[in-house]
């Protein structure tokens, strides 16, 4: 296929408003071509198969259109950790855990990730949601215990009569 002038000013154009990197690897690899490069160099340059730019090319050539290198949706399952909004999880972490029968006073991911599943029907990966914790600024820290010391006027554990 032998692209024009017109088509290589098209991909130009095409390459500088490209947001996304795979529309940008597919633009650049047809405006090699455009400039006279090999197909397998360009696949070389843009590290992608022969066939892949053999692919675009076809579409391109179709309707001498930029827009037809882009992404369409794809069908799939839906992302469910995207219900989990900023404001659900504030509400869900200020609530105590023994109010839902967890024998914790504070929640840890484990259990929010048990009680996200079961209770809001929200199916959420720790790793997920602890950097979704990271990003509302929650800091996860192990409690600290500090052992109280002993009244002055009670005796020490050496003896009863050491404190005199």
């Amino acid at each position: 296929m032998k692209l024009s002038g017109a088509d290589r000013k098209r991909l130009a154009a095409a390459l500088e408003i490209a947001g996304e990197a795979r529309v940008y690897r597919r633009v650049e690899a047809l405006l090699l071509v455009a400039e006279g490069q090999s197909v397998a160099e360009a696949a070389r340059r843009c590290r992608v198969d022969r066939s892949s730019v053999h692919r675009w090319l076809a579409k391109y050539e179709v309707g001498r259109d930029a827009a037809v290198l882009v992404d369409r949706p794809r069908s799939g399952r839906p992302r469910q950790s995207s219900r989990l909004t900023l404001r659900r999880l504030v509400a869900v972490l200020a609530r105590d855990p023994r109010r839902y029968g967890y024998l914790a006073t504070s929640w840890t991911v484990p259990l929010l990730t048990h009680y996200l599943a079961s209770q809001e029907g929200i199916a959420i990966s720790a790793r997920t949601l602890r950097r979704r914790l990271q990003e509302a600024g929650y800091c996860w820290k192990r409690p600290r215990h500090v052992y109280a010391g002993r009244a002055t006027h009670l005796a020490q554990e050496k003896g009863l009569w050491s404190a005199a």
